[in-house]
Parts: C-alpha cells; structure tokens; sequence
C-alpha cells in the first residue's frame, strides 16, 4: 500500500489512516487512489470486519489538494473527467461495501474530506473537528459531495452548508446527525476502536445484511421498503435457523 496511506490492524478492525499531513491530508490523485484501493482491499479480506477511516497529523483531511488542479486547462475534458469519477468512486464506496466504516475525525473536514466523513457509515468526531463544504467563497461548488449530504443531515441544513461555506463545529454535527460521537481529542481513536470493536464481535452475515438493508431501503418509498425488510427478515430466519 502507497504511503499516502497508512494501513494497520487490530484484530479484525482495519484502520486505514490518510497520510499526507503536511498537506493536512488533501486529496490528490495518488491519495484518492490508494483510499479506493484500501478500502476495496479490506472489503476483500475475511479478516476484517469493520474499517476505521482516519487521518494523520491535525487533521482529518482539509479536502481536494488544489495545486494538483492549477494546470488545468479547459483542453484536458478527458483528465478532468477521470479525476471527477475517481472522486465519485471513492464517496461511492462506502455504500457498496458490506462492511460498516467508522470515520473517526479530529480537526478540519473540509469539501471533500466532509464528503468522505458523512459517507462513512458512523462518526465519531473529537470536540475540535469541524465539518464544512467552503468551495463556494472559492468560486466553485461541492458537486460530487452534495447528494450524500443531502441524505444526511436534510435539505435546508444541506443547503446552508453549501451556500455560506460556513463550517460546522463537532457540537453542531451531532446536533444535526451528521456525527455519531463526540469525545476529547485524546480519546478520539480510542472511541472510535471501542465502537468498531463492538460491531466486529456480532456475526459477520447479521453485520453485512444490516448495512446491506439499510442502504437499500433508505430512499425507497414505505411500501419498497417494508416489502424489501420482509425478504431480508425471511432470509436471515433461514440462515439463523440452518446454524442451530
């Protein structure tokens, strides 16, 4: 694994740590790569049960690294588009893995380090981290991020967010739902272990149909839903039942 990323286990929790904190972790094209990669690798593995997203340094991750986009010129559609999906595909992610990611964030989330936060499937957040998507006082938009967010913490929030560009302290996440957890920075990794460890000791098909679902019926109308919910409880009566 490159060393823009830091990978260690714990049992059968994989810590996955964006290493680049002199840059405050922003994602460039390797960054975002070996993410995508770390997390379609633990995905892989049998060993593990649960991943911890985290970053090095102060920070958690401060967003998209702007001097890797400088040289841009409007002739390279076809290096712009292959940046823009590579982003997509690492949001994308989280929701397609069977196993839950834990996002654990000190300091600055920003853009799409707030992007990759909220599409973990919990946060535990230390009481110094701040989440917030400032593209607009740069001129620019948070395109890739919005959908997600959107889902998370609601329409009129989302678009506060978006419009002003102004931050959200860790209190005021959690008041919106958009983190699970707040504890003392010093507890930070610690909280966010606890936690993965506590869904890594439940069995591993329960775990997987749990988030399977979840994803599954979050936009669905009552009724897709419900029916959805049906299927996966007759299922798992069945799994359970051939255990015993």
């Amino acid at each position: 694994m490159s060393e823009v990323l830091l990978t260690e286990d714990r049992g059968r929790v994989r810590i996955l740590t964006m290493n680049r904190p002199a840059k405050l972790n922003a994602l460039d094209t390797a960054l975002t790569e070996a993410l995508l990669a770390g997390l379609e690798q633990a995905e892989r593995d049998d060993a593990v049960s649960v991943v911890i997203l985290t970053g090095a340094g102060r920070a958690f991750c401060a967003g998209a690294d702007v001097g890797e986009f400088k040289d841009l010129s409007p002739d390279q559609a076809e290096r712009v588009a292959r940046r823009a999906d590579l982003t997509m595909r690492s949001h994308l992610v989280f929701s397609q893995m069977r196993k839950p990611v834990i996002a654990a964030v000190r300091g600055a989330a920003m853009g799409g380090g707030a992007g990759l936060a909220l599409a973990a499937d919990l946060v535990v957040a230390s009481e110094n981290a701040m989440i917030g998507y400032p593209e607009i006082k740069h001129g620019i938009l948070p395109a890739i991020v919005i959908a997600n967010l959107t889902r998370q913490v609601g329409r009129k929030a989302a678009f506060e967010l978006v419009s002003t560009g102004e931050p959200l302290d860790a209190r005021r996440a959690y008041e919106l739902g958009a983190v699970n957890r707040v504890v003392p920075d010093g507890e930070l990794l610690g909280a966010a272990l606890a936690l993965a460890e506590t869904l890594a000791a439940f069995e591993p098909e329960a775990l997987h149909a749990i988030k399977r679902l979840f994803h599954q019926v979050a936009d669905l109308p009552l009724a897709a839903g419900l029916e959805a919910g049906r299927k996966a409880n007759i299922a798992m009566r069945a799994l359970y039942a051939g255990k015993r």
